[in-house]
């Protein structure tokens, strides 16, 4: 069998979100769950692999990689910008 793009699921503190998936989706997450417990991993719900395999396509989307660069870096630079800061990082009248 072909390795499968997930591994074991992290244990992490989830926020709550409330999705819709189609019957097929769903049928999908239990055969992959299913695929997973196969492979060694402890029996898990299908609903719990939903965070992961979004988490591992935009990790690998390159576009939104760029897309999220370009975001960070207009933020970077309005911070930088900012009338609130010297050229030293701090706040204007601050000698260092």
């Amino acid at each position: 069998m072909a390795k499968l793009k997930l591994g074991p699921i992290a244990d992490d503190k989830p926020v709550r979100l409330s999705v819709d998936l189609p019957a097929q989706i769903h049928r999908d997450l239990q055969a992959y769950a299913e695929a997973l417990a196969r492979e060694g991993a402890a029996p898990i719900e299908p609903a719990r692999l939903v965070a992961p395999m979004l988490a591992r396509f935009m990790a690998t989307d390159r576009a939104f990689a760029a897309a999220r660069r370009s975001i960070e870096h207009r933020n970077t630079a309005a911070i930088t910008a900012s009338p609130f800061t010297t050229d030293r990082g701090g706040p204007p009248g601050e000698r260092g």
